[in-house]
Protein backbone atom coordinates (compact mmCIF):
# COMPACT_ATOMS: atom_id res chain seq x y z
CA UNK A 1 0.00 0.00 0.00
CA UNK A 2 2.66 2.16 0.60
CA UNK A 3 4.57 2.23 -2.58
CA UNK A 4 1.31 2.72 -4.55
CA UNK A 5 0.20 5.78 -2.16
CA UNK A 6 4.30 7.00 -2.72
CA UNK A 7 3.79 6.45 -6.83
CA UNK A 8 0.50 8.38 -6.55
CA UNK A 9 2.15 11.52 -5.02
CA UNK A 10 5.45 11.09 -7.18
CA UNK A 11 2.86 11.57 -10.28
CA UNK A 12 0.92 14.43 -8.10
CA UNK A 13 4.07 16.58 -7.90
CA UNK A 14 5.03 17.43 -11.48
CA UNK A 15 1.47 17.51 -12.36
CA UNK A 16 1.19 20.62 -9.58
CA UNK A 17 4.35 22.30 -10.97
CA UNK A 18 2.59 21.86 -14.78
CA UNK A 19 -0.36 23.94 -13.41
CA UNK A 20 2.18 26.75 -11.51
CA UNK A 21 3.95 26.76 -15.49
CA UNK A 22 0.38 26.90 -17.20
CA UNK A 23 -1.24 29.56 -14.98
CA UNK A 24 1.81 32.07 -14.97
CA UNK A 25 2.31 31.49 -18.94
CA UNK A 26 -1.65 32.33 -19.62
CA UNK A 27 -1.40 35.34 -17.59
CA UNK A 28 1.52 36.59 -18.74
CA UNK A 29 0.24 36.47 -22.45
CA UNK A 30 -2.98 37.68 -22.04
CA UNK A 31 -3.50 40.56 -24.13
CA UNK A 32 -3.83 43.27 -20.92
CA UNK A 33 -1.37 42.74 -18.15
CA UNK A 34 -0.15 43.79 -14.60
CA UNK A 35 2.01 46.98 -15.70
CA UNK A 36 -1.29 47.99 -18.16
CA UNK A 37 -3.37 47.97 -14.70
CA UNK A 38 -0.66 49.78 -12.57
CA UNK A 39 -0.23 52.63 -15.17
CA UNK A 40 -1.93 55.00 -17.97
CA UNK A 41 -1.15 56.92 -21.04
CA UNK A 42 -0.31 59.77 -19.27
CA UNK A 43 3.08 58.00 -17.66
CA UNK A 44 6.40 58.58 -19.04
CA UNK A 45 8.10 55.51 -20.73
CA UNK A 46 10.58 55.99 -17.77
CA UNK A 47 8.02 56.05 -15.51
CA UNK A 48 6.73 52.77 -16.97
CA UNK A 49 10.21 51.44 -17.30
CA UNK A 50 10.47 52.18 -13.32
CA UNK A 51 7.54 50.44 -12.18
CA UNK A 52 8.72 46.87 -14.33
CA UNK A 53 11.89 47.50 -12.63
CA UNK A 54 10.33 47.58 -9.11
CA UNK A 55 7.93 44.38 -9.91
CA UNK A 56 10.37 42.57 -11.56
CA UNK A 57 8.62 42.89 -15.29
CA UNK A 58 12.02 44.13 -16.44
CA UNK A 59 13.25 40.10 -15.89
CA UNK A 60 13.18 37.53 -18.31
CA UNK A 61 9.68 35.33 -18.47
CA UNK A 62 11.87 32.19 -16.91
CA UNK A 63 12.63 34.14 -13.93
CA UNK A 64 10.11 35.74 -13.10
CA UNK A 65 8.43 32.39 -12.81
CA UNK A 66 10.67 30.73 -10.39
CA UNK A 67 10.44 34.25 -8.29
CA UNK A 68 6.79 33.65 -8.25
CA UNK A 69 6.99 30.40 -7.85
CA UNK A 70 9.45 30.77 -4.81
CA UNK A 71 6.99 33.00 -3.24
CA UNK A 72 4.32 30.59 -3.53
CA UNK A 73 6.30 28.05 -1.98
CA UNK A 74 7.36 30.42 1.07
CA UNK A 75 4.11 31.46 1.44
CA UNK A 76 4.49 34.72 -0.37
CA UNK A 77 1.67 35.57 -2.84
CA UNK A 78 2.21 38.85 -3.84
CA UNK A 79 0.08 41.73 -3.50
CA UNK A 80 -3.00 43.10 -5.08
CA UNK A 81 -2.51 45.37 -8.32
CA UNK A 82 -5.56 47.81 -7.31
CA UNK A 83 -6.01 47.42 -3.37
CA UNK A 84 -1.74 46.95 -3.01
CA UNK A 85 -2.85 44.63 0.34
CA UNK A 86 -1.31 40.90 0.63
CA UNK A 87 -2.98 38.31 -0.94
CA UNK A 88 -1.69 35.88 1.11
CA UNK A 89 -3.52 38.10 4.42
CA UNK A 90 -6.80 38.68 2.13
CA UNK A 91 -6.80 34.85 1.76
CA UNK A 92 -6.39 33.64 5.19
CA UNK A 93 -9.34 35.83 6.51
CA UNK A 94 -11.58 34.79 3.29
CA UNK A 95 -10.46 30.92 2.92
CA UNK A 96 -12.21 30.51 6.44
CA UNK A 97 -14.64 32.21 5.55
CA UNK A 98 -15.69 30.00 2.33
CA UNK A 99 -14.88 26.87 4.65
CA UNK A 100 -17.42 27.86 7.32
CA UNK A 101 -20.17 28.08 4.70
CA UNK A 102 -19.21 24.50 2.62
CA UNK A 103 -17.56 22.54 4.47
CA UNK A 104 -21.17 21.98 6.72
CA UNK A 105 -23.44 22.22 3.29
CA UNK A 106 -21.28 19.91 1.65
CA UNK A 107 -21.21 17.43 4.18
CA UNK A 108 -24.95 17.77 4.90
CA UNK A 109 -25.64 17.61 1.24
CA UNK A 110 -23.47 14.27 1.09
CA UNK A 111 -25.45 12.64 4.03
CA UNK A 112 -28.63 13.71 2.06
CA UNK A 113 -27.51 12.13 -1.09
CA UNK A 114 -26.54 8.90 0.84
CA UNK A 115 -29.72 8.14 2.37
CA UNK A 116 -31.82 9.22 -0.55
CA UNK A 117 -29.83 7.44 -2.91
CA UNK A 118 -29.51 4.18 -1.72
CA UNK A 119 -33.50 4.69 -0.97
CA UNK A 120 -34.04 5.14 -4.77
CA UNK A 121 -31.90 2.75 -5.84
CA UNK A 122 -33.21 0.42 -3.90
CA UNK A 123 -36.76 0.95 -4.77
CA UNK A 124 -36.45 1.16 -8.59
CA UNK A 125 -39.17 2.66 -10.86
CA UNK A 126 -41.18 2.19 -7.63
CA UNK A 127 -42.99 6.09 -6.12
CA UNK A 128 -39.62 6.62 -4.17
CA UNK A 129 -37.27 5.99 -6.62
CA UNK A 130 -39.81 8.63 -9.45
CA UNK A 131 -39.93 11.16 -6.85
CA UNK A 132 -35.98 11.33 -5.86
CA UNK A 133 -34.66 10.54 -9.08
CA UNK A 134 -37.35 13.34 -10.61
CA UNK A 135 -36.36 16.04 -7.80
CA UNK A 136 -32.89 14.98 -8.25
CA UNK A 137 -33.11 15.65 -12.54
CA UNK A 138 -35.34 19.00 -11.74
CA UNK A 139 -32.53 19.94 -8.85
CA UNK A 140 -29.40 20.02 -11.71
CA UNK A 141 -31.25 21.71 -14.39
CA UNK A 142 -32.20 24.77 -11.82
CA UNK A 143 -29.12 27.31 -11.92
CA UNK A 144 -27.87 28.26 -8.22
CA UNK A 145 -27.69 31.80 -8.56
CA UNK A 146 -31.71 31.85 -9.45
CA UNK A 147 -32.56 29.50 -6.77
CA UNK A 148 -30.35 31.83 -4.55
CA UNK A 149 -32.01 34.91 -6.13
CA UNK A 150 -36.06 33.60 -5.32
CA UNK A 151 -34.86 32.37 -1.75
CA UNK A 152 -34.01 36.17 -1.39
CA UNK A 153 -37.01 37.37 -3.19
CA UNK A 154 -39.00 35.19 -0.82
CA UNK A 155 -37.37 35.00 2.44
CA UNK A 156 -35.24 38.46 2.38
CA UNK A 157 -37.50 40.69 0.41
CA UNK A 158 -41.14 39.76 0.70
CA UNK A 159 -41.26 38.20 4.06
CA UNK A 160 -38.43 39.81 5.48
CA UNK A 161 -37.35 36.78 7.92
CA UNK A 162 -34.10 36.72 7.38
CA UNK A 163 -30.80 39.01 6.34
CA UNK A 164 -29.53 38.32 2.64
CA UNK A 165 -26.12 40.19 2.25
CA UNK A 166 -23.10 39.51 4.37
CA UNK A 167 -22.12 37.52 7.08
CA UNK A 168 -23.05 39.47 9.84
CA UNK A 169 -24.80 42.86 10.20
CA UNK A 170 -23.18 46.24 10.93
CA UNK A 171 -22.25 46.05 15.02
CA UNK A 172 -22.95 42.84 15.76
CA UNK A 173 -19.85 40.80 14.55
CA UNK A 174 -19.83 38.98 17.97
CA UNK A 175 -23.65 38.01 17.61
CA UNK A 176 -23.79 34.46 16.90
CA UNK A 177 -27.55 34.56 16.36
CA UNK A 178 -27.10 36.60 14.13
CA UNK A 179 -23.97 35.03 12.00
CA UNK A 180 -26.68 32.04 11.98
CA UNK A 181 -29.95 34.41 10.15
CA UNK A 182 -27.06 35.64 7.80
CA UNK A 183 -25.93 31.83 7.21
CA UNK A 184 -29.21 30.18 6.77
CA UNK A 185 -30.00 31.19 3.33
CA UNK A 186 -26.78 30.70 1.42
CA UNK A 187 -26.67 27.21 3.56
CA UNK A 188 -29.57 26.12 2.13
CA UNK A 189 -28.90 27.42 -1.56
CA UNK A 190 -25.06 25.21 -1.12
CA UNK A 191 -26.98 22.24 -0.12
CA UNK A 192 -29.72 22.54 -2.81
CA UNK A 193 -26.50 22.61 -5.34
CA UNK A 194 -24.75 19.94 -3.60
CA UNK A 195 -27.30 17.50 -3.53
CA UNK A 196 -28.86 16.40 -6.88
CA UNK A 197 -25.83 15.13 -8.23
CA UNK A 198 -24.31 13.50 -5.39
CA UNK A 199 -28.05 11.75 -5.52
CA UNK A 200 -27.45 10.82 -9.05
CA UNK A 201 -24.56 9.00 -7.94
CA UNK A 202 -25.04 7.14 -5.36
CA UNK A 203 -28.62 6.22 -6.85
CA UNK A 204 -26.77 4.61 -9.92
CA UNK A 205 -24.45 3.36 -7.60
CA UNK A 206 -26.75 1.24 -5.90
CA UNK A 207 -28.08 0.51 -9.04
CA UNK A 208 -25.67 -1.13 -10.46
CA UNK A 209 -25.09 -3.64 -6.90
CA UNK A 210 -28.32 -4.77 -7.38
CA UNK A 211 -27.71 -5.89 -10.63
CA UNK A 212 -24.75 -7.63 -9.83
CA UNK A 213 -24.94 -11.71 -9.54
CA UNK A 214 -24.09 -12.19 -6.06
CA UNK A 215 -27.33 -10.27 -5.03
CA UNK A 216 -29.26 -13.05 -7.35
CA UNK A 217 -27.63 -15.46 -5.60
CA UNK A 218 -28.68 -14.05 -1.98
CA UNK A 219 -32.06 -13.97 -3.16
CA UNK A 220 -31.55 -17.81 -3.96
CA UNK A 221 -30.43 -18.47 -0.58
CA UNK A 222 -33.45 -16.70 0.35
CA UNK A 223 -31.99 -13.81 1.63
CA UNK A 224 -34.33 -10.97 2.47
CA UNK A 225 -33.90 -7.48 1.15
CA UNK A 226 -32.89 -5.52 3.96
CA UNK A 227 -30.18 -8.27 4.91
CA UNK A 228 -28.79 -7.87 1.34
CA UNK A 229 -29.37 -3.97 1.20
CA UNK A 230 -27.11 -3.35 4.75
CA UNK A 231 -25.01 -6.28 4.47
CA UNK A 232 -23.92 -6.44 1.07
CA UNK A 233 -25.23 -3.89 -1.20
CA UNK A 234 -23.92 -0.85 1.35
CA UNK A 235 -20.82 -2.01 1.82
CA UNK A 236 -20.01 -1.97 -1.87
CA UNK A 237 -22.09 1.18 -2.67
CA UNK A 238 -20.18 3.03 0.32
CA UNK A 239 -16.59 2.23 -1.55
CA UNK A 240 -16.66 4.44 -4.29
CA UNK A 241 -18.65 7.51 -2.15
CA UNK A 242 -16.22 6.91 0.32
CA UNK A 243 -13.09 7.88 -2.16
CA UNK A 244 -15.13 10.43 -4.05
CA UNK A 245 -14.82 12.78 -0.78
CA UNK A 246 -11.13 13.46 -1.84
CA UNK A 247 -12.68 15.04 -4.65
CA UNK A 248 -14.91 17.92 -2.59
CA UNK A 249 -11.48 19.24 -1.04
CA UNK A 250 -11.62 22.02 -4.39
CA UNK A 251 -15.11 22.88 -3.13
CA UNK A 252 -13.59 24.35 0.18
CA UNK A 253 -12.00 26.78 -1.85
CA UNK A 254 -13.79 27.46 -4.72
CA UNK A 255 -17.21 25.65 -4.87
CA UNK A 256 -19.08 28.33 -3.78
CA UNK A 257 -17.89 31.18 -6.13
CA UNK A 258 -21.42 31.95 -7.41
CA UNK A 259 -23.52 31.65 -4.00
CA UNK A 260 -20.98 33.77 -2.08
CA UNK A 261 -21.43 36.58 -4.72
CA UNK A 262 -24.83 36.57 -4.93
CA UNK A 263 -25.18 36.73 -1.09
CA UNK A 264 -22.61 39.03 -0.28
CA UNK A 265 -20.61 36.58 1.53
CA UNK A 266 -17.05 37.71 2.67
CA UNK A 267 -15.42 34.26 1.05
CA UNK A 268 -13.22 33.81 -2.20
CA UNK A 269 -15.95 33.60 -4.31
CA UNK A 270 -16.69 37.86 -4.66
CA UNK A 271 -12.45 38.39 -3.93
CA UNK A 272 -11.95 35.95 -7.21
CA UNK A 273 -14.77 37.99 -8.94
CA UNK A 274 -13.77 41.20 -8.47
CA UNK A 275 -10.08 40.52 -9.31
CA UNK A 276 -11.57 39.50 -12.67
CA UNK A 277 -13.46 42.60 -12.70
CA UNK A 278 -10.51 44.62 -12.22
CA UNK A 279 -7.98 42.74 -13.75
CA UNK A 280 -5.93 42.19 -10.83
CA UNK A 281 -3.54 39.23 -12.43
CA UNK A 282 -1.86 38.21 -9.28
CA UNK A 283 -4.64 37.56 -7.27
CA UNK A 284 -6.43 35.45 -10.54
CA UNK A 285 -3.44 33.56 -10.65
CA UNK A 286 -3.15 32.61 -7.04
CA UNK A 287 -7.11 31.69 -7.33
CA UNK A 288 -6.55 29.18 -10.12
CA UNK A 289 -3.55 27.51 -8.99
CA UNK A 290 -4.61 27.14 -5.68
CA UNK A 291 -8.00 25.96 -6.96
CA UNK A 292 -6.53 23.97 -9.53
CA UNK A 293 -3.65 22.14 -7.05
CA UNK A 294 -6.52 20.94 -4.68
CA UNK A 295 -8.19 19.14 -7.59
CA UNK A 296 -4.54 17.50 -7.63
CA UNK A 297 -4.63 16.85 -4.39
CA UNK A 298 -8.19 15.80 -3.85
CA UNK A 299 -7.71 13.18 -7.00
CA UNK A 300 -4.34 11.98 -4.63
CA UNK A 301 -6.67 11.85 -1.42
CA UNK A 302 -9.39 9.73 -3.47
CA UNK A 303 -6.72 7.54 -4.52
CA UNK A 304 -5.39 6.94 -1.41
CA UNK A 305 -9.21 6.46 0.51
CA UNK A 306 -9.22 3.73 -2.12
CA UNK A 307 -5.98 2.00 -1.41
CA UNK A 308 -7.45 1.91 2.39
CA UNK A 309 -10.99 0.89 1.71
CA UNK A 310 -10.25 -1.60 -1.21
CA UNK A 311 -8.04 -4.67 -0.07
CA UNK A 312 -7.27 -5.55 -3.79
CA UNK A 313 -5.64 -2.10 -4.75
CA UNK A 314 -3.52 -2.63 -1.73
CA UNK A 315 -2.23 -6.15 -2.82
CA UNK A 316 -1.61 -4.52 -6.50
CA UNK A 317 0.71 -1.88 -4.55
Amino acid sequence: MAKYILKRILTAIPMVLLITVLGFSLMHFAPYDAIDAMTNPRMSQQTIDMIKVKYGYDQPLFIQYFRWLDGLINGNFGYSIVTKQSIAADLAVRIPNTMKLVLPSYMTAYLLAVILGLLAGSHKNKAADKLIDGFSSIAIAVPSFWFSMLMIFIFGYKLKLLPFVGMNSVGMEASFTDFLRHYIMPYIALVFTFLPANIKFVRSSTLTQFSEDYVLVQRAFGASKGEIMFKHVCKNVLLPIITRLGMALPYLVTGAIITETVFGWPGVGPFFIKAIQGLDYPIVMIVLVLSSTLVIIGNLLSDILYCITDPRIREMG
